[in-house]
């Protein structure tokens, strides 16, 4: 999967991903390749990314959104903290 995390100011994150987890509004959840279609609110929290190669990345978002389509995860977030 490919995933972009933005901000208003820059590009936090852009690169080829296995799973990223992220502070939805009602709880914590993941997205894995081949996720349906999905667009959703985000609250302030953690999110935890798996790269191709195995490793980790965490940070704290303010609040945003997540898009995936076809397997592109777009994360648009307010800030990172």
């Amino acid at each position: 999967m490919n995933l972009v995390v933005l901000t208003p100011e820059k590009e936090i994150f852009h690169g080829e991903i296995t799973s990223v987890k992220v502070p939805g509004i009602s709880g914590q959840f993941e997205i894995l390749k081949n996720h349906a279609p999905i667009v959703a609110a985000l609250g302030q929290g953690e999110v935890r990314i798996l790269d191709t190669k195995g490793e980790k990345m965490t940070f704290k978002i303010q609040k945003g959104f997540i898009e995936v389509l076809k397997n592109d995860v777009s994360l648009l977030v307010q800030g990172v903290i």
